[in-house]
């Protein structure tokens, strides 16, 4: 697993994210995030987002969010954001948005 800082990220941004992934667990990074997140409501994605190409992520209404740090697990991605708002990327593209905060 790589951890990315991106401009204007800092570890807590990151928070208690990576002790809830595993490279070696079999389970796609969604079900990982669902089951060490239970305490918080589990992976709850949420609709009407749009993510430009660069990773910012766009709600109707919101100004832009800039990812802040990027995780690397298998062939997925887990873009993190201000305000407790995290992404899956998935390989071809296809993402979904949930607050974990």
């Amino acid at each position: 697993m790589h951890i990315l800082l991106l401009k204007g990220g800092t570890p807590d941004h990151v928070g208690l994210i990576p002790n809830m992934l595993d490279q070696d667990d079999p389970r796609p990074v969604k079900e990982q995030l669902d089951a060490g997140y239970q305490h918080g409501g589990g992976w709850r994605p949420m609709s009407k987002f749009k993510q430009l190409k660069d990773g910012t992520a766009v709600y109707p209404g919101d100004p832009p969010m800039p990812p802040r740090a990027m995780i690397h697990v298998k062939d997925e991605i887990v873009i993190i954001y201000d305000y407790g708002f995290v992404a899956i990327v998935q390989k071809d593209g296809g993402f979904e948005i949930a607050r974990m905060d």
